[in-house]
């Protein structure tokens, strides 16, 4: 891993800087620092310093070669419900056509160097909190500041690192289902790095970068904050439901359904109207159109990172970027596949997600989920959030779960998937198939980045689409090449 922190510890600027009433006086320009950068010796001198740093996590995180579209994106174009536009490699086209190799930089090397980076973030924060934690006293903290807010912002952290590394699985490792997680998973750093002393790691298995994923995910539902103060941050900043819902994500990728059950119960009553009891009163929105309308602060949307015009995704990260056709202000780079999902009966044409998220530009169709592009007059350019977990899933996660775990007759299985499928006008289903619960996984979820993870979590064969071939699981392309930097920097790293 290229290590990226060195004496520094870097935070992200914000309107909360100005307040700390920075200063530098004549003798800084003989050896002049940059404002985004605090001493490591002082960084966790206030609360106001240390939120600076929570904040800088969740953008390493939604760093643009990661979870700002890209990470997305390159989950949905792997698969058959999308079409190339263009054949600029810059954008994906690689990835689409499965033509990765290790020297791959803008999506093989720069996903991996993106989501390491964020880690490494983590790890850095964890260890000062730790070496710290003495200091977070009266009069300069709040009284209740070591007891409950540093462990709200270590859960947060280690929510971030707990989605870092099962996005890193999802396209550089083989199934969990491949052997019960016994192939060379990733290297597990754990460790706050500041040089490149350890930069020699060898994979730990699937499995065991999974058991830290969950180690993760289950401290911070024991420690995030169950609500926040706004809608905004309910949306945007973990708390105890964002936790529990990825849970219930991770363990479908593993084949635990009745640990999936387990973890959804306690978000998912057991009947309608599906609300959440505890915490964030998180639920199924009325209209599937309005959780995607700026600015996406509905209930079901339990995680999203936002954007704002000082801190956009970039122009080649966007969602909209790569979805929404020229004329409605993006770059059109990938279409519908009329032979995917588009033209499966079962996305019947009154349904409400195929009228409001498909649009045919010279009888081409493009989706629209994400509206916000760069015409003229658009206040929010290429500012739809990027969205990592709705309501939604976890009750279709829940369903599949039921079914799995229970039978196709589950009657609560049933209700959940037709509780998502009628709220846009599809025609019930009249039982619970995995089938059925799958197909309504791909109407639901296009654009979200979840149909690669459906087809590798079952170890299935990754669809063909126009000119390109399926991709068996016993295919060196159904996981992507470890980047060529790491196996340079890394003796102890093995390739794909």
């Amino acid at each position: 891993m290229k290590i990226i922190l060195k004496k520094k510890v870097t935070v992200i600027l914000s309107s909360a800087l100005l307040a700390l009433g920075i200063s530098s006086c004549k003798t800084d320009l003989l050896d002049p620092v940059p404002e985004t950068v605090f001493s490591d010796l002082v960084v966790f001198n206030t609360p106001a310093r240390i939120a600076l740093q929570v904040n800088g996590l969740y953008t390493y995180v939604k760093a643009g070669a990661f979870y700002a579209g890209r990470y997305q994106v390159y989950n949905d174009i792997r698969i058959d419900d999308f079409i190339a536009q263009t054949t600029n490699n810059v954008t994906g086209y690689s990835v689409w056509n499965h033509t990765l190799n290790e020297s791959n930089i803008n999506d093989v090397t720069n996903l991996w160097n993106a989501a390491y980076a964020a880690i490494n973030q983590a790890n850095v924060f964890l260890a000062g909190m730790d070496a710290n934690q003495a200091n977070f006293v009266a009069p300069t903290f709040p009284t209740n500041f070591a007891t409950t807010t540093a462990n709200n912002y270590r859960g947060e952290a280690r929510f971030l690192r707990a989605l870092s590394y099962y996005a890193l699985l999802q396209l550089y490792a083989r199934p969990y289902a491949d052997g019960e997680g016994n192939k060379p998973g990733l290297p597990l750093r754990l460790i706050a790095e500041t040089n490149s002393n350890n930069n020699d790691l060898a994979r730990s298995s699937v499995a065991e970068v999974y058991d830290q994923i969950l180690a993760d995910l289950q401290f911070a539902e024991d420690n995030l904050p169950l609500t926040y103060s706004s809608s905004e941050l309910n949306v945007t900043r973990a708390h105890r439901n964002t936790a529990i819902a990825l849970k219930t994500r991770v363990l479908l990728t593993m084949g635990r359904y009745k640990e999936v059950i387990t973890e959804a119960n306690k978000i998912v009553p057991a009947t309608a109207p599906y609300v959440a009891s505890s915490g964030v009163a998180n639920a199924l929105n009325a209209s599937v159109k309005e959780v995607f309308t700026f600015p996406e602060l509905t209930s079901e949307s339990i995680f999203s990172f936002p954007f704002t015009t000082q801190n956009a995704p970039g122009t080649q990260n966007s969602l909209a970027f790569y979805y929404l056709p020229g004329s409605l202000g993006g770059n059109g780079e990938y279409s519908l596949n009329t032979a995917g999902i588009l033209g499966n009966s079962v996305w019947e044409a009154t349904d409400e997600r195929r009228i409001n998220f498909v649009t045919r530009v010279a009888n081409t169709p493009y989706l629209t989920k994400y509206p916000n592009g760069t015409l003229p007059g658009n206040t929010n350019p290429n500012l739809d959030k990027a969205p990592v977990i709705r309501y939604a899933e976890v009750m279709l996660n829940l369903a599949e779960a039921e079914a799995r775990v229970n039978g196709f007759g589950s009657a609560r299985a049933l209700a959940l998937l037709n509780a998502v499928r009628t709220r846009s006008k599809g025609s019930p289903y009249t039982v619970a198939t995995v089938e059925n619960i799958l197909l309504e996984r791909r109407i639901e979820f296009i654009g979200e980045g979840i149909r690669n993870i459906d087809i590798m979590r079952l170890n299935a064969t990754i669809p063909g689409k126009s000119s390109v071939s399926a991709v068996a699981p016993s295919d060196p392309l159904y996981v992507w090449p470890i980047p060529a930097g790491e196996l340079q920097a890394n003796q102890l790293m093995t390739r794909n």
